[in-house]
């Protein structure tokens, strides 16, 4: 009797516990949402997640949090979110980058590109060719010809591996020259990066806009080319690269969404979508992404990761067949 007894009453407590989870998971969230930028203070990353932490909490009902973890191109930043408890507290301001092309060439790397719960996109960010605002070179044919004439220039990134990096050797690629023939400074995120070419310490940068904006409008850089099919209004005097016979390089494209650790609870996964889709009609939210020439694209979750395998299959090829890979 005494055993049976004990076995119903274990039996109801684990009954207890999953409800009061469930309902815990129900009311999700209680407390403030840590929101991981993996790359510097200043660049497209930190820049797209702050914009979403002031705009959030009104359609989430808590307060978020950017904290950022940077290092190894967002490699840092973005496998403490894929090792983070499954509880939605702890989410990722995903990136092009470090979600896409650093997977597919470095295979040493601890996640893998769908090792995580994909939310939703949040916005796509136009790529711009950057020289400095005293460059001896006015444009891109310029630029292109001093390349081709085995000029040393060096170009910055936010690491390797990066959608920086990988941006300048699929441009390589196009004027079929071999990557070996400009020197790449890789620096821990795009503002840094930026900066360097702005203070006139690398001659190159192929970088979000959102990224470059500011320093563009302040003539610190010049932006010789730009990867949207047509020209973008913030920029409206900068060729397309389709204008300029280079069309392949519109697949380089910058992008921001928010992913959490993989298998969050569905409850969780509700309560963003729904959130998200409150923010794709919030009037602050579509003013402040534009203001830093990006494009507002918050996208279903199966849109989503079709989107990013797509983009990864890509760079995964680029990566194979240049000899890129790391292994």
């Amino acid at each position: 009797m005494f055993s049976r007894r004990r076995v119903m009453t274990g039996a109801l407590t684990a009954l207890s516990v999953i409800a009061f989870t469930g309902a815990a998971v129900a009311e999700y969230p209680t407390k403030p949402i840590t929101l991981v930028a993996p790359y510097g203070p200043g660049g497209a990353s930190d820049l797209a997640a702050r914009t979403l932490s002031a705009t959030i909490p009104g359609h989430i009902g808590q307060s978020m949090l950017v904290i950022n973890r940077t290092g190894a191109g967002g490699v840092v930043g973005s496998n403490y979110v894929a090792k983070a408890k499954k509880n939605g507290y702890t989410l990722l301001l995903s990136r092009v980058g470090s979600q896409a092309a650093v997977p597919a060439i470095n295979r040493k790397i601890p996640y893998k590109w769908d090792d995580f719960t994909f939310l939703g996109l949040l916005e796509k960010n136009p790529f711009v060719l950057c020289i400095n605002g005293n460059s001896p070179y006015k444009n891109f044919a310029e630029l292109a010809a001093a390349i081709k004439g085995g000029k040393k220039l060096k170009y910055a990134s936010a690491g390797v591996g990066t959608l920086l990096h990988v941006a300048v050797i699929m441009l390589l690629d196009e004027l079929k020259v071999k990557p070996e023939n400009l020197i790449h400074v890789p620096f821990k995120g795009g503002g840094k990066a930026a900066a360097a070419v702005a203070g006139n310490h690398a001659d190159i940068i192929f970088q979000n806009l959102s990224g470059v904006i500011s320093h563009i409008q302040g003539k610190k850089l010049r932006a010789v080319a730009i990867s949207t099919p047509t020209r973008a209004p913030t920029v409206p005097d900068v060729p397309t690269v389709a204008e300029l016979g280079h069309p392949g390089l519109e697949a380089i494209v910058g992008w921001s969404g928010l992913w959490g650790p993989k298998d969050l609870p569905k409850e969780v996964q509700d309560k963003w979508v729904a959130a998200l889709q409150k923010l794709k009609k919030d009037k602050a939210w579509n003013k402040l992404t534009q203001g830093l020439g990006s494009i507002p694209a918050i996208s279903s979750q199966a849109d989503t990761k079709a989107f990013v395998e797509n983009q990864y299959l890509k760079f995964k090829d680029v990566a194979e067949r240049l000899n890129l890979v790391i292994r």
